[in-house]
């Protein structure tokens, strides 16, 4: 009996933890069980089935420990109004599951995330009480990930750290206004003050290790504990509010800069059951949510600013061309560009060009010059750049701008339409 309430249990949790989007477990600190000591490992590029470069699968146990929640949250469907079954486990329950699942290989770690009972501070205890079980009452080495509540006290935050590789405080909401209307209970100000306690802890655990590096005389000094070594994260509900792409982007380059997260994470509003008038009565649709990601990419490790990708006449996205390429047609005095005489920033900003290319591509560059028949070797889809570039075999005919509208027709005509938008 007891074991079918556990499995009830899981049903309902897992399910319910579906909404969020905000883990993944790159960057985690190295640790495995492989010396016989300990259970678990770090091993492996991400989890909720995530993909290594060899085509394996990783994935982790990712359930709420309970969806019974205090808030009111109109978009949440867990929210207090909300009709849907309830359940909670104990913190006993969730350690012996995490153990279990990664002793069949389904798992290599947990995401636990919680609806809020009794108090922010109850909850957050129990959640810490899970990590903290299985780092040192099981040695458990695996991944760990945390949802975090802005609003428990703040040695809770920080002995959450302590277990955890990442912790995630979601803003959820792009506008104040909005979080207000649809999220009473929450607080954008506590919000931000726990994201930069975070910040400030990681900050500080990493000024520690690097002093203790500094000061040891040791050839491998013992290095100080990770605090969440792989940082923290936040997550945007797109399309809830009446938030445009710009205001989101914006609001993601200043999260960026003001906490040095390590990610955000976008995840398309999806209607519930017995929604309040107040949300939308359809979901955005799921190619903005990829739209947004691309753009975030951009933002972080190809140069672009805010303005570039989202200039204020122009506040949302194109959902039919990504946003470099749609840059790249609203540019076209930058191009082409000469690949065997262009800077690096300048060369991560060619439609299909990524970062490893462009790498390539210089260390290519300074043995001998580019062709074109090199492009597909070092990891370009010609078609794709070579209407950008200028090569010691090719050069573009025409208008640019002409260039690259044929392009974008030949390449899919569908797309053809949307041309005007950037003229």
């Amino acid at each position: 009996m007891r074991t079918m309430e556990l499995k009830t249990k899981l049903e309902i949790l897992a399910d319910a933890a579906k909404y969020d989007a905000s883990c993944a477990s790159s960057g985690a600190v190295r640790r495995s069980s492989l010396d016989g000591r300990g259970i678990g490992s770090t091993e492996g590029m991400g989890i909720c089935h995530s993909y290594t470069p060899d085509g394996r699968c990783v994935s982790l146990l990712k359930i709420l420990l309970t969806n019974a929640c205090i808030y009111d949250c109109v978009y949440c469907i867990n929210r207090l109004s909300s009709n849907v079954r309830r359940a909670r486990f104990t913190v006993e329950e969730v350690v012996q599951l995490t153990l279990d699942f990664y002793s069949r290989n389904y798992i290599e770690g947990l995401f636990l995330s919680s609806g809020i009972v009794k108090s922010p501070d109850h909850t957050m205890g129990e959640l810490v009480e899970v990590a903290r079980q299985l780092r040192v009452d099981h040695d458990f080495r695996g991944y760990i990930h945390l949802k975090t509540i802005p609003d428990a006290a703040p040695e809770l935050l920080a002995d959450a750290g302590r277990f955890a590789d990442r912790l995630s405080v979601n803003v959820e909401l792009p506008q104040r206004e909005s979080l207000q209307t649809l999220a009473p209970e929450k607080d954008e100000q506590t919000i931000r003050v726990a994201m930069g306690r975070l910040r400030t802890h990681i900050d500080d655990t990493k000024d520690a290790r690097r002093e203790r590096v500094a000061s040891s005389l040791r050839s491998k000094p013992a290095a100080a504990p990770p605090f969440i070594a792989t940082g923290q994260s936040t997550q945007l509900i797109v399309g809830a509010d009446t938030s445009n792409d710009r205001q989101i982007i914006g609001l993601a380059a200043r999260l960026y800069a003001s906490y040095r997260l390590s990610r955000i994470y976008y995840s398309a509003f999806s209607p519930i059951p017995d929604a309040s008038k107040r949300l939308p009565l359809v979901a955005p649709p799921l190619q903005r949510e990829s739209r947004l990601y691309q753009s975030d990419w951009l933002l972080r490790h190809y140069g672009f600013s805010v303005d570039e990708l989202l200039p204020p006449e122009r506040p949302h996205l194109a959902l039919e061309i990504d946003p470099k390429f749609a840059w790249a047609l609203a540019h076209p005095e930058f191009f082409p560009l000469d690949v065997n005489r262009a800077p690096r920033e300048a060369l991560l900003r060619v439609p299909g060009f990524g970062r490893r290319t462009v790498d390539r591509i210089l260390r290519s560059r300074s043995v001998r010059a580019v062709r074109s028949d090199d492009l597909k070797r070092l990891g370009v889809q010609p078609a794709k750049a070579l209407p950008f570039v200028v090569l010691p075999d090719h050069r573009p005919k025409g208008n640019a701008s002409a260039v690259l509208r044929n392009t974008v027709a030949r390449l899919n005509p569908a797309k053809a339409m949307q041309l005007e938008l950037y003229a």
